[in-house]
């Protein structure tokens, strides 16, 4: 049913949902919330501390003195005290409504509640107003906070889901999770749990259906991964490749030897190119670890056996990056192999010639982005399929990329620092290798955390590490200022920071850029015509510029641990001593105890387990780490326990009921179907 026949959303309403990948009820209905605004007993200003700033506070007070309104034109700022029962006072202020002053009458009694800022002294920002018997009937209450886009509110979006639960609630979806599972698991029905995750009335009935929720995610996803891992596993192999003298060459040419866990890494993957069966491999190892030598080893044997190997690029620099190393190491290690680029930048003529090239084996490794899987590339014979950075790529690109050649090998490279045991869970349709070891001659990246105070010292230190030669990047979580929210942006952060470090160049760097304009910025980058990127996390695997020495990350509190590793990984990888700042401008005790663990450690695997020891799986309102892992509700991290659950779970099915045929699983067969066309390209593992 589509969402035009709910009442109150129109054509132009539609549109907007349609942003959000809403169409149909069913899928309006799946629109989980993102967080929740959990209505407090109000506070006495006297126990207001620095673990509620920046959250939502509610202080009921008396206006003890008459507003007053500074600023002209497009902003105006309203400001009135208010005095608790105790008689302590706070500061109010709003922004663009001045007409409040004629409601904020002197002596009148609110609860007041907003977002708590520091601003020489204490003040609630954008305060919304209550009377006494309003607030005290949301009071313990759990309102959702939807994902948004333009034209969109939360209040349309809450309205739109109350109806469509209302209306339709009786038919939402037939229990497909089996009783005795339900039951071992103590898992809560359906259709309670989707009501529930919009409008739990109580804190009880929110986990009751979260849980049930992140554990159908999960136990779908095991069911969808297994079945391919499965269907991999009877693959016969159809290019046996041995391993080369050429690889013992290319090994020998290096400045450096491999590490014991490289060297076990490049064992397994020839295991498994040689042996009876399709490879179909993981190689998860840190930023830094040497994932992509491991890659090019195997590249060479396939090459050396007569076929050939493509890896496959996030970005275009990337990609050239890529294809610059193997001609300069082929060549240094005396190696006659034909590396061709294929991106999409290229001109129409450059295109045509390579894929001439492709198509005929001249060119035995191809390098490039999603440009390698264009229905014009036609391979010879491709026996070797790569994908770069892994976690940016769906399964079903995967799936795609390995169709052009008759069931071509399969590695998959993923920096994504997660548990080990998640790992083997995750990754369930492919074999996993783990480089859990960094090469010798990587210097260590110091770190340190800081409040904003620091800034002056760490623009000084940037300027003399620009001044002998280095690179620096700047992190930022938006890219334009936002009211609501109190964060550096990207653009406004570089306007200001030209400013203060005059004599260098330069630029920034976001998402929202037209493609070819980010190919530019970072191309200039990593020639050196740039000194300093400031970025959003959009440079988190775009280009490897050894040159780089420092990574200042601003409010790195609005990062999890696992994304503000990779960040730090795009620094320390060449022979300078490199450098992470990360500046935080929450004071809170929670926030510093997490960002300590990365000023403790740079072992990527250590973090996420410490994180997921420190922050337990029943913080279900902590930052979300997830981002690569794109699931609708269930966490990774958070839900570790459910995520071993679930996979238990689905494992145990299998072996009692490999292909689903049992009555009683008709209908998860059909989900696990569903699951797998619609939703596996949406988690980008």
């Amino acid at each position: 049913m589509n969402i035009t026949e709910l009442k109150g959303i129109g054509a132009k309403t539609a549109e907007n949902f349609n942003r959000l990948s809403v169409y149909t009820v069913s899928d309006l209905v799946g629109l989980y919330p993102r967080d929740y605004d959990v209505y407090h007993e109000p506070v006495f200003v006297k126990d207001i501390s620095h673990e509620s700033e920046h959250t939502e506070v509610a202080v009921e007070g008396q206006v003890c003195k008459s507003p007053d309104i500074y600023g002209s034109g497009r902003l105006k700022i309203l400001t009135v005290t208010i005095k608790d029962y105790n008689g302590d006072s706070i500061k109010c202020s709003w922004y663009n409504m001045p007409f409040l002053k004629n409601t904020l009458r002197l002596g009148a009694r609110y609860v007041f509640r907003g977002r708590l800022v520091n601003k020489r002294g204490w003040l609630l920002e954008q305060p919304k107003m209550y009377t006494l018997a309003q607030y005290k009937e949301l009071q313990g209450t759990l309102q959702p906070i939807y994902p948004l886009t333009k034209g969109l509110t939360n209040n349309t979006v809450t309205k739109a889901v109350a109806q469509a639960l209302e209306k339709y609630s009786a038919g939402l979806e037939k229990e497909y999770i089996p009783d005795y599972i339900r039951k071992r698991y103590s898992l809560a029905e359906h259709n309670f749990s989707v009501v529930n995750i919009h409008f739990p009335k109580t804190m009880e009935e929110y986990v009751q259906a979260r849980h049930r929720l992140a554990f159908e995610e999960f136990f779908l996803f095991t069911l969808a991964t297994l079945s391919l891992k499965s269907a991999n596993e009877r693959i016969p192999n159809s290019y046996v490749i041995p391993e080369s003298k050429e690889k013992d060459q290319f090994l020998e040419s290096l400045s450096y030897s491999l590490t014991n866990a490289q060297l076990r890494t490049v064992s397994e993957v020839a295991q498994d190119m040689s042996g009876e069966h399709l490879c179909s491999r993981l190689i998860q190892g840190d930023v830094g670890s040497g994932k992509t030598v491991v890659a090019t080893i195997a590249l060479i044997n396939t090459v050396i056996a007569g076929y050939q190997g493509a890896l496959m690029a996030p970005t275009e620099v990337l990609a050239r990056q890529h294809y610059e190393s193997f001609v300069k190491g082929f060549e240094k290690a005396g190696l006659d192999i034909r590396v061709e680029l294929l991106v999409g930048s290229m001109t129409a003529k450059q295109k045509k010639e390579a894929y001439a090239r492709i198509a005929d084996g001249t060119a035995g490794i191809i390098v490039g982005t999603h440009a390698l899987i264009q229905e014009k590339v036609e391979y010879k014979e491709l026996a070797l399929v790569i994908t770069d950075e892994q976690h940016r790529f769906g399964v079903n690109q995967r799936r795609d990329f390995s169709q052009k050649g008759k069931s071509p090998h399969i590695l998959v490279m993923s920096a994504t620092p997660i548990p080990r045991t998640l790992a083997i869970i995750l990754y369930g349709d492919l074999d996993i290798s783990i480089i859990d070891e960094m090469p010798a001659n990587r210097l260590p990246i110091k770190n340190c955390v800081v409040d904003e105070s620091y800034r002056p010292k760490a623009y000084a230190f940037i300027h003399k590490q620009v001044a002998s030669g280095r690179q620096c990047y700047v992190i930022c979580p938006m890219v334009e200022d936002s009211e609501a929210v109190e964060a550096e942006n990207v653009v406004d952060y570089t306007a200001m920071l030209k400013k203060e470090l005059p004599d260098i160049r330069i630029e920034y760097l976001h998402g929202k850029m037209r493609p070819s304009l980010k190919n530019e910025v970072m191309e200039r980058f990593a020639a050196h015509e740039t000194d300093v990127l400031v970025s959003t996390t959009v440079i988190e695997v775009g280009v490897n510029v050894p040159n780089s020495t420092v990574m200042m990350v601003e409010n790195s509190e609005r990062f999890g641990l696992a994304q503000l590793h990779q960040l730090r990984g795009r620094v320390g990888r060449g022979e300078y001593q490199s450098y992470c700042i990360f500046v935080t401008g929450n004071k809170s005790e929670k926030i510093r105890k997490r960002l300590e663990i990365l000023n403790k450690s740079n072992d990527g695997f250590k973090i996420a387990e410490e994180d997921l020891r420190l922050r337990g799986p029943g913080d279900f309102f902590g930052v979300r780490q997830s981002g690569d892992f794109d699931f609708g509700i269930a966490d990774v991290f958070t839900d570790a326990k459910t995520l071993k659950e679930a996979s238990d779970a689905a494992k145990d099915m299998l072996k009692k009921d490999p292909e689903l045929k049992l009555e009683n699983n008709v209908y998860l067969k059909q989900k696990v179907a569903e699951y797998t066309i619609k939703c596996l390209e949406k988690i980008n593992l």
